[in-house]
Order: C-alpha cells, then structure tokens, then sequence
C-alpha cells in the first residue's frame, strides 16, 4: 500500500522498546491503566474499553481499537476499519442514550505531527456537554483510576445501540 511516494506499512513512530498498552491488553495483560472492568465492547476484530484518561468536563470517554496491531489509519485492513467505525457508532449512541450529554465527539490521531500519542490505532469517543470547552481544556487531561472508570463502562455495558434493531 503506498501513501504519496511513502509505503506506509513502514512509517512508524513508536520509540524503540515500546510496550504497547493496547496489545497488552489484548494478551491478557494489564495495568493501573487498564483494567478488565473497563471493557465496554468485544467483537471478533475490534474492542471498546473506558479510557483511562480524561478532559475535565468530559468524564467516561471510551477508545476503540483493533485487536490487531496498526499503528495508524494507512495500513488497517478495511474489513478492520468497518467493524472499528461500526463499533465506534455503537458506542456513540450508548453514551448519548446513558450519559445524558448533548453531544458526542469522535477524534483519531495519526503520528507526532497528528497528536497521536500512543501508537496502536484507537478512536476516541468523547462525550460532549453544552459550554465543556474540550479544546481549550486539552491540556488538563488526567488519569482516573479503576472505580471511577468502571462506573462509566457499567453504564455503556448495560445498553447496546443495536438491541431491537
């Protein structure tokens, strides 16, 4: 697959050693960061799990991600991209219909220049609320430990956006 004059399934960003969170999840393994409270979503190629960091007027953001590991959007596999967006709407719809927000942000970041920074591919789903000034609060992001977070993916557990569809 070739980006411009770039293969792309060369480009990466990830410093040398790097552990990825998300595969690590993946495999079983966890951390203070992710825990298997936090799954919200598991369908054959892609998962949703509360994220562990937060914007302060946006609690309970979920990332989407693949199980595989694609660093970024140029090489994933379209089957992959399908089921991801489709999970991402499935999670977009729990949160409007469980949170009580007024809106719903999706982002996705792609390497340093892009904001990405972890690197496995993920979709952040954002819950919105009239005046939360998420962009001029992104810097204030912080970590929430595992009750806090778990409270949150209960919630979106407890409700799939395709039931009766």
């Amino acid at each position: 697959m070739l980006c411009g004059s770039v293969d792309c399934m060369t480009i990466t960003h990830a410093p040398d050693g790097y552990r990825c969170p998300m595969c690590d999840v993946v495999a079983g393994r966890y951390s203070e960061h992710n825990q298997p409270s936090d799954l919200v979503a598991d369908r054959d190629t892609v998962f949703a799990l509360v994220s562990p960091k937060w914007w302060p007027n946006n609690p309970g953001g979920v990332l989407v991600v693949p199980r595989e590991h694609h660093e970024n959007i140029y090489d994933i596999p379209r089957d992959v991209g399908h089921e991801l967006w489709d999970l991402t709407q499935d999670i977009a719809v729990r949160m409007r219909e469980t949170y009580g927000c007024s809106g719903i942000t999706v982002r996705q970041h792609n390497e340093p220049d892009g904001n990405q920074d972890m690197w496995h591919l993920h979709i952040h789903v954002i819950p919105r609320h009239h005046g939360d000034n998420l962009y001029s609060l992104s810097d204030q992001a912080s970590w929430h430990d595992a009750d806090s977070r778990k409270t949150y993916a209960d919630k979106l557990r407890g409700r799939r956006s395709d039931q009766g569809r």
